[in-house]
């Protein structure tokens, strides 16, 4: 089972140190730790900084950090990527 507050915590620690407000997802490379490889795991859910990218149909810009994870979360769990 996939921890929410757990996968949100590693979304905010890896994207935080981008130069927001953010135009692209290559605006976030820089702040990741191990660039487009950087991964996430919880649960069932594993992927890279690089497959998240695939996975996102952003509306950029995002102006802060919060307002990006919330759309990615809302988005992973709308494709069922998050489990029950």
């Amino acid at each position: 089972m996939v921890d929410s507050d757990d996968l949100r915590s590693q979304f905010v620690e890896a994207f935080e140190g981008a130069d927001y407000p953010i135009t692209s997802p290559m605006d976030l490379v820089p702040a990741l730790p191990d660039g487009p490889s950087t991964s996430f795991e919880s649960g069932e859910f594993a992927m890279t900084a690089m497959e998240l990218n695939t996975k996102l149909d952003g509306d950029f810009p995002y102006e802060d950090v919060d307002s990006f994870v919330d759309e990615l979360m809302e988005q992973l769990e709308a494709q069922d990527l998050l489990g029950d």
